[in-house]
């Protein structure tokens, strides 16, 4: 079932996909580990996508090792497909890792609050973790006032873009482009033999995160509060125009030629396609996926990281997450330890590592930060604080955000209607 499946694993699955080759073309100071009489070993699981985050896992894990002598990090890379689901049961059996990969918020089978709330993780107490998370990420890493995990980084959910070849078919999109602009040029990348934005639409992650990277803008940019309030009953999908708006907004891309040919029964491989034949010019995943790709493609390509236009009079903010984190189980046998670790990784010399090898953004970006050059169009909106996180992460359950997936394919087939949509977003809210 597709509610076991993290949610940044599924906006990025399609990167599980062997890329193409041309696609697109057209040492620190220690951290202080315990040296006292706990076990000096422990073990850190995951379930990475591709060898690249493999690496970073296991880099993480060697370079805290190479600071404190005599200390052993045993990872577990453990299958992405069942990662959730196996490591929910764990957990929930007194057999988790000492710390392992776990999603902020709520929602998901390895999510850090429900893990919290039953006393199944560890309390990190250590000043050096807790200043370090940023206010922004709190909620998703925090239950009772007491921190439970770190984030590894900080992503954009937008559009991974190739802004070189779209300015060759003399199509101009940037982070302050509305939505209405971007529609007005579709018609251009079409006549040019390209559409502006590939949508594997037979997919709920892909069209999930278009629905939301849009309601980002039209629903929690006037109210951050939205998640909150319809937890108290106070709103509702089917009441709230900004929702209405963002699922009529994907019905006018899809009837403008946004998309491709045949995009509501595509798969991720439309996304690898299209793109290594140079025939869309952006698609919707987390940001991560640019350096990916550009890795992939040996440098041949430029990409850069973009939000998805507001429709015009609507302020475009952007949907950043630091949803993708660790977190410690409480029957380690090793807290010092643990808690250690987790130091590392949410310092400023572990966020460092990590955002290079992988493509995130630091949880501790600051306007003066020097941040990879696929981010360079959006620091401007970053350092205005024009930015919200990602709504899914404090959704109640899984269902809804794959409702909301399923029901953006139907919207654009016209088997279902907007408002039957957010109707079954209600329902499944409970």
């Amino acid at each position: 079932m597709t509610q076991s499946r993290g949610s940044r694993r599924v906006r990025l699955a399609w990167l599980a996909v062997p890329v193409a080759t041309g696609l697109l073309l057209a040492g620190c100071s220690s951290t202080g580990a315990s040296s006292g009489k706990e076990p000096q070993t422990i073990t850190f699981a995951y379930g990475a996508t591709n060898d690249q985050d493999k690496a970073a896992y296991d880099g993480i894990a060697k370079s805290f090792e190479s600071q404190n002598k005599g200390v052993t990090v045993t990872t577990q890379n453990l299958p992405t497909e069942s990662y959730a689901a196996t490591m929910g049961t764990r957990v929930q059996g007194g057999n988790a890792p000492d710390t392992f990969y776990a999603e902020g918020g709520t929602g998901q089978a390895d999510s850090v609050i429900p893990f919290a709330k039953s006393g199944l993780v560890l309390p990190l107490t250590d000043p050096g973790i807790t200043s370090k998370i940023p206010d922004s990420a709190k909620s998703l890493w925090t239950y009772n006032g007491k921190t439970y995990g770190v984030p590894l980084g900080t992503q954009l959910n937008g559009v991974i873009y190739n802004d070189e070849l779209a300015k060759s078919v003399g199509v101009n999109i940037d982070a302050n482009t509305s939505l209405d602009d971007i529609i007005a040029q579709c018609g251009k990348a079409r006549a040019a033999g390209k559409t502006i934005y590939g949508l594997a639409g037979s997919t709920f992650a892909n069209n999930g995160i278009l629905a939301v990277a849009l309601a980002t803008s039209t629903v929690y940019g006037p109210n951050k509060n939205w998640n909150a309030d319809r937890a108290k009953n106070k709103v509702t999908f089917a009441g709230t125009k900004g929702w209405t708006t963002a699922l009529e907004s994907i019905k006018k891309m899809y009837d403008a030629g946004c998309f491709q040919d045949g995009a509501t029964s595509a798969g991720f491989d439309a996304l690898t396609n299209g793109a290594s034949s140079g025939k869309i010019l952006g698609f919707f995943a987390p940001s991560a996926a640019a350096q990916q790709i550009m890795q992939a493609a040996g440098g041949h390509v430029k990409l850069v990281a973009l939000p998805v236009g507001a429709p015009k009079g609507t302020k475009t903010y952007l949907s950043l997450s630091s949803d993708q984190g660790v977190t410690a189980s409480a029957k380690t046998k090793s807290p010092t330890l643990a808690s250690d670790f987790l130091k590392y990784i949410v310092s400023d010399k572990g966020q460092e590592a990590y955002s290079k090898s992988v493509g995130t953004i630091p949880v501790n970006v600051s306007a003066s930060s020097t941040l990879l050059p696929q981010y360079a169009g959006i620091k401007d909106e970053m350092a205005k604080n024009d930015t919200r996180g990602y709504a899914p992460t404090e959704w109640p359950n899984a269902k809804i955000y794959t409702d909301l997936g399923n029901g953006v394919q139907g919207i654009l087939t016209g088997q279902m209607t907007v408002k039957q949509v957010l109707q079954q977003l209600d329902t499944d809210w409970g």
